[in-house]
């Protein structure tokens, strides 16, 4: 995948959109099951912090290790969406990131690591609304956005297996296009 648009100001609002899905959360809430299979609503926000917290490591320094991308607590989804915000919007657009937790030396540029997390972020936030019983549907800037990188991930090649980024493509695709990219993602919504 190879971004070349500067997708910050866009994922900045796919963050808030998740801050605002978040914003009554209950505890009890966190017990629920996610469209994510065997991850309920905390073990979901602990994927979605360690994620905001491993990128905004890697954009800041290069050594970064997978460890980073561990996850975080479930109550820290403003913070870790804050100082990655901070951390893309302070990287030069041609800065080269290594995310080890993709792969242990390439490297990638700056616009494609914002795109990654942005579909990360935008599906991850379908599935945080699906949990509370609430809809959730990106502006349409995001979501030409999200229809351009899904696009970019190809359909085959270890779907479904443990540890693999997206389940396999719901066929068939639905008409609607936010509906497509939960589909090629591996959500039936």
């Amino acid at each position: 995948m190879h971004i070349d648009s500067d997708l910050r100001s866009l994922h900045r609002r796919a963050l808030d959109d998740v801050t605002a899905l978040l914003a009554d959360l209950s505890p009890a809430d966190l017990d629920r099951p996610t469209p994510c299979a065997g991850w309920d609503l905390r073990a979901l926000l602990a994927h979605m912090v360690g994620q905001n917290d491993g990128f905004a490591a890697a954009v800041t320094d290069p050594e970064t290790t997978a460890a980073a991308f561990a996850p975080g607590p479930p109550d820290g989804w403003e913070k870790s969406a804050h100082a990655l915000a901070e951390a893309l919007a302070a990287a030069p657009l041609d800065r080269q990131v290594r995310l080890a937790e993709l792969h242990p030396t390439m490297r990638f540029p700056l616009p494609t690591v914002v795109g990654i997390q942005l579909i990360d972020t935008v599906v991850h936030g379908w599935d945080v609304a699906t949990a509370l019983g609430r809809s959730y549907r990106p502006d349409d800037e995001l979501l030409a956005a999200a229809v351009t990188i899904t696009a970019m991930i190809p359909a085959e090649g270890g779907r479904g297996e443990p540890g693999s980024a997206f389940g396999p493509v719901v066929t068939p695709a639905p008409d609607d296009e936010w509906l497509g990219v939960l589909a090629h993602l591996g959500r039936a919504a």
